[in-house]
């Protein structure tokens, strides 16, 4: 994995260190830092290599396409939840998630214009899927309504935690291009979940009757969650089932994984 340097793994921090210290844009630059500096587009310039046959390129396109659609969703959500943000701890923190949800954004487009793409957001028009704008819609929804502990459980909660699971999925059968920007993406979504989780967390702990405004919302996403959670899931399995054990695969078994994996994570 990509190293964050000297800075902790948020997932290990207990809720009060959490909010002491990475609410806050200082953790955020060390953090970013460690995984940023000398990329170019969200990826190490010298990488190279991409899909090698044109239904491949279609393929990964069609991927980009969504998840340009997931992240522009977080983006408008999160810049909207600034405003609604019950403190400034939040506040900070979201502000943050903003910047890196508009870079996952431009990451998404640059790598659909390093694919030969010469209108990557008409084409991000042009290909995303219903499901994914109807999830769009639905998150923005609960911002403009400022239902707060609903939209945080479904953006840093749900969406963020379904992106890491594709993501890694994906990483692990895309080009060496396209993984290393994953990479780096999902070391922004930990830390967002991280977010998530705590917030609804310590929210339920003060008020355990905000836990029906929740599972509403839990329910109502539950479809799309367990259809994106189930292809991530079952790809890796069939992936891995398929692998011989300490074998080297051959150049037609490699082309044959990755064909698969990145069907599934299209579905």
């Amino acid at each position: 994995m990509i190293s964050d340097g000297k800075l902790p793994d948020v997932h290990d921090l207990d809720p009060a260190d959490f909010r002491r210290q990475v609410h806050s844009f200082e953790h955020w630059l060390g953090a970013v830092e460690g995984y940023l500096v000398g990329t170019e587009h969200g990826h190490l310039p010298e990488l190279r290599g991409g899909p090698e046959t044109d239904d491949e390129r279609e393929q990964l396109l069609n991927i980009l396409s969504q998840y340009a659609v997931a992240e522009n969703a977080a983006l408008e959500a999160s810049s909207g939840l600034v405003r609604i943000a019950p403190n400034s701890e939040a506040k900070l923190f979201l502000a943050t998630q903003v910047m890196d949800e508009g870079r996952h954004v431009e990451v998404m487009l640059q790598r659909m214009a390093e694919l030969g793409v010469e209108d990557p957001a008409a084409e991000v028009e042009r290909r995303a899927s219903p499901s994914i704008r109807k999830f769009a819609d639905r998150l923005i929804g609960l911002v403009d309504a400022r239902e707060w502990d609903s939209a945080i459980f479904a953006q840093n909660v749900v969406l963020e935690a379904m992106e890491y699971s594709v993501f890694h999925t994906h990483g692990q059968v895309a080009d060496p291009v396209t993984a290393d920007m994953l990479e780096r993406v999902i070391k922004d979504e930990r830390r967002h979940i991280g977010f998530g989780e705590n917030e609804i967390g310590r929210r339920l702990a003060e008020d355990p009757a905000r836990r029906q405004w929740v599972q509403a919302v839990k329910q109502e996403l539950k479809a799309f969650q367990t259809r994106l959670t189930r292809c991530a899931q079952t790809c890796q399995d069939r992936i891995r089932d398929q692998v011989p054990r300490n074998a080297t695969l051959t150049a037609a078994q490699e082309e044959k994984f990755k064909a698969e994996g990145m069907a599934c994570v299209n579905a």
